[in-house]
């Protein structure tokens, strides 16, 4: 299956106006900080400024960000972009939900728009395919066998972690915390279009599950969706393992509570793990093998003794 060059044109111009949106709350935030570096430490974790300003923006938007400019440069050069179109829409659909019930208008508008954008965005890729066995040959549709296996085993360890930290929150937090954590209630100061913690570690854990046995099966999909969580994975453990470097936690690390080691341990593997991840699944492709075709039979040669009028 191929994409037609009608659906690739408007997948890429999908994901070009989904990433300008996130621009435009990306240069509010950048006005309202001043500094870029402040913003960074913003995203990372580190809110020692809380009181003084708030972003609307959050990291999950910066990696939202570069899945649109990956995702559009796919669609404009491969006609096998169907596959990344449907992972990004599905996952934007995923993330941008609990945005419904935002407080802000502009958050909700924003929301509004992302959702109906990436809606949008699955039809295409579904929409536009066509059945071009030419087109697929040599097209990089499996991944190869190697790193398909190290890829699906890294995302099934990691979203058994992040399913094991969210049994462990819903254990030591009271209820209405825990609700809040998938809800994004008042009792979490999170930022205009933050992605609630619980909510994202959920989407998180279910698009690694995805990739993990994607990548095991050698699925047509498999490097769309590994690639995006591998981008999502490796981009909480440089948040984790900044702001844990920051506050020079690894210097005193037997001194810490055993949560807090456990969650610096937890983005080290994050960011090794994440990084391995897009390394694996970003080489090409095994092409896809045709079904041999004989060649169509040749004519009969002619005798050896032509009769009259040959």
């Amino acid at each position: 299956m191929t994409v037609t060059r009608t659906a690739r044109l408007t997948g890429a111009a999908l994901c070009g106006t989904l990433a300008l949106v996130i621009v435009v709350w990306l240069l509010c935030d950048l006005a309202a900080f001043g500094s870029p570096a402040e913003l960074l430490w913003y995203w990372a974790g580190d809110h020692a400024f809380l009181l003084r300003r708030r972003a609307a923006t959050s990291l999950v938007d910066l990696l939202l960000l570069v899945a649109y400019a990956a995702t559009a440069l796919a669609a404009l050069r491969s006609p096998l972009a169907a596959p990344a179109l449907a992972a990004t829409g599905a996952t934007t659909l995923a993330l941008r939900l609990p945005g419904l019930w935002a407080a802000s208008v502009d958050a909700l508008v924003t929301t509004l728009l992302a959702l109906a954008l990436a809606t949008a965005l699955v039809v295409t890729a579904a929409a536009g395919r066509r059945d071009d066995g030419a087109g697929n040959a040599g097209g990089p549709t499996r991944p190869r066998t190697g790193p398909a296996v190290a890829a699906g085993t890294l995302c099934a360890v990691a979203a058994l972690i992040w399913a094991a930290w969210e049994v462990y929150w819903a254990r030591v937090l009271p209820v209405e915390f825990t609700v809040d954590r998938f809800t994004g209630g008042r009792s979490l100061l999170l930022p205009a279009l933050a992605v609630p913690p619980g909510w994202l570690n959920a989407v998180l854990t279910l698009l690694l599950l995805t990739a993990a046995g994607s990548a095991l099966a050698r699925a047509t999909h498999a490097r769309p969706v590994g690639l995006l969580a591998g981008l999502l994975l490796a981009g909480y453990g440089i948040g984790g393992t900044a702001t844990a470097l920051r506050a020079q936690w690894p210097s005193h690390f037997a001194d810490l509570e055993a949560d807090t080691r456990l969650a610096v341990l937890t983005s080290g593997f994050a960011l090794l793990a994440g990084t391995a991840v897009l390394v694996l699944l970003a080489r090409p492709g095994q092409p896809r093998r045709l079904p041999y075709r004989p060649a169509a039979a040749l004519p009969p040669a002619p005798p050896a003794q032509r009769p009259p009028g040959w």
